[in-house]
């Protein structure tokens, strides 16, 4: 049985107000629920991801160690959207690690994590095509990046997507993939953990 709450700001959050869950993105708290499950009662945010057309129930006292946190601030935007104009890091390990550890920074919920992935993933024109797997790496990062800029800055998704890709195009330039590949040698690699 399932009864709506009166009061409705739980630990810094309250209804109709924007939040990340990392796993998923940017919801909306649509409402703060009380539910009896097994002769336990449970208070649950109901988050509510539009663009997914899903509805996430989390229990209000798991909220810390699920890692899901208020919109980044217009500073923290900034800082991410500066991220993309740096020069792609690229390590020298192989894909299957490379992208788990991109999967991992996506899941992480961190703006400025998410945004080293568009960057390092990011293909001009110019460049080779990507795999699949790093397309799909490289869209969901920038799916999840975009919708985040579009909710603080109170943009539409194509709005913000063109923010992003205005910023990537400020980074070096990207020529052939062995170029950067050359680049990214003149670097001092980060060891893998």
């Amino acid at each position: 049985m399932t009864t709506k709450k009166t009061s409705q700001n739980r630990h810094g959050f309250k209804t109709l107000e924007h939040v990340v869950y990392p796993s998923h993105g940017v919801g909306q708290i649509v409402a703060i629920e009380e539910q009896s499950i097994a002769g336990h009662t449970l208070e649950l945010f109901v988050i509510s991801f539009e663009k997914d057309k899903m509805t996430l129930r989390v229990p209000v006292a798991k909220v810390a160690s699920a890692g899901m946190r208020k919109l980044s601030d217009d500073a923290l935007v900034a800082k991410g959207l500066e991220t993309l104009t740096g020069r792609a890091r690229v390590k020298k390990t192989m894909w299957s690690r490379r992208a788990q550890e991109y999967e991992a920074k996506i899941n992480s919920g961190d703006l400025i994590a998410i945004a080293e992935v568009v960057r390092d993933l990011f293909r001009a024109d110019t460049q080779p095509e990507q795999s699949y797997s790093e397309r799909q790496l490289y869209e969901s990062a920038l799916d999840r990046m975009m919708r985040e800029v579009a909710a603080v800055q109170k943009l539409s998704d194509i709005e913000a997507q063109k923010v992003i890709e205005g910023q990537l195009a400020k980074g070096p330039r990207r020529g052939r993939a062995d170029e950067v590949e050359a680049a990214n040698e003149a670097e001092p690699q980060e060891e893998a953990a």
